[in-house]
């Protein structure tokens, strides 16, 4: 009878596994419903740069990584405040001595970009770099503007952070199924680039965001375009972790992703105009999405491309609808603005190319 009794609780405890969701589920679920949640909270207290914590929750969220430790988390914090608020230092040259200023800007820039080559968090070397690129094209415009800034960003640092661990205590890792961990010893194993690999990547990125910073600090509209500044930083890191043939189409096929779906949502926000469908909207492009960035455990061979797309769809959009809020021409400005991001990318994907035939590297150096 003991035995009876002990297969009979196995045999119940296989159904009811059985009936949990997959990891990659969960993790699709926790992506859209920490973003929308996240977007939510930012549109009702409506402080300056309010898309920065639903941009920073979903790329954390986007990530196949365990819930942050609570000193993760403040650590993260830290660093980023760090790092955006260290852009100020640049301010003083990039008004009095601008060259030395310029000089300065890409030294740091080079850094950031090869702190993720070298296999750094894809999280804070992202934000970093906007946290340069941002202080310093603004707050050579506007001082009281790169204040508000600062806080802006600060202030979504700490909110993004919160709502990714509000989504993993909603829908936590343990509600999926256990999967059986396929060759995990020899797929575990995670090496470093090689340095000359990351130096390359870093190069390129350089070519990518520097000219736009160069332009935008000559530009007086400065402050009236961070969404895109966020966008073209991001490309950046994005041509950095990309393989080199696949850091073009990544770039093109991201900026298409999300400038559909930033479409598709406009134009249902056009017809009616609500916080409730503007946040059902996030969510559902988390959704739709999210099968295309995670696969079990890990994800997909094109997830970055796709996670990517997301947060463009999130920066064209959301500064759009904070120019609604204001009275400004928001469908106007819309308009703009994505069109800004597609020359932005045809200039990046050139760039790619360009660097790629000028500076070949060896077929060893980068595995097929």
């Amino acid at each position: 009878m003991p035995s009876d009794s002990r297969i009979s609780v196995i045999d119940n405890a296989k159904p009811a596994d059985a009936s949990r969701m997959s990891i990659a589920s969960v993790r699709i679920l926790r992506m859209a419903l920490g973003t929308a949640l996240s977007m939510l909270f930012s549109q009702i207290v409506n402080w300056p740069m309010s898309f920065i914590a639903p941009v920073l929750t979903m790329f954390i969220l986007s990530l196949p990584l365990p819930v942050l430790k609570l000193n993760a988390g403040i650590k993260f914090i830290l660093v980023f405040v760090v790092a955006i608020h260290a852009g100020l230092i640049f301010l003083p040259f990039m008004l009095n001595q601008r060259m030395v200023g310029i000089l300065l800007l890409g030294l740091a820039l080079y850094h950031s970009f090869y702190y993720t080559a070298r296999g750094g968090s894809q999280v804070i070397g992202a934000f970093a770099t906007v946290g340069l690129a941002l202080v310093t094209s603004i707050g050579s415009v506007s001082i009281d503007a790169v204040l508000a800034l600062l806080g802006g960003l600060s202030t979504g640092a700490v909110f993004g952070v919160l709502f990714v661990w509000v989504a993993h205590a909603i829908l936590p890792d343990s509600m999926a199924r256990s999967e059986p961990v396929q060759a995990p010893r020899v797929q575990a194993k995670v090496q470093k680039p090689d340095p000359t690999v990351a130096r390359r990547s870093a190069w390129r990125s350089m070519l990518i965001v520097m000219p736009v910073i160069l332009w935008f600090l000559l530009s007086s509209a400065s402050a009236s375009y961070a969404a895109f500044m966020i966008k073209v930083a991001s490309m950046g890191q994005q041509a950095g972790v990309d393989q080199s043939r696949q850091a073009g189409k990544s770039l093109l096929m991201s900026t298409v992703i999300g400038g559909i779906g930033a479409i598709v949502a406009w134009q249902a926000l056009s017809i009616w105009p609500s916080l409730l469908l503007y946040v059902l909207l996030i969510g559902l492009g988390g959704l739709i999405m999210g099968p295309k960035i995670f696969a079990g455990r890990s994800l997909q061979p094109a997830g970055a491309t796709w996670s990517y797309g997301y947060l463009t769809m999130i920066v064209v959009l959301a500064p759009a609808v904070l120019d609604g809020q204001t009275g400004a021409s928001a469908d106007a400005a819309f308009w703009s603005r994505l069109q800004m991001f597609i020359w932005a990318t045809i200039y990046g994907t050139g760039a790619v190319f360009v660097f790629d035939a000028l500076w070949r590297r060896k077929p060893a150096a980068e595995p097929e």
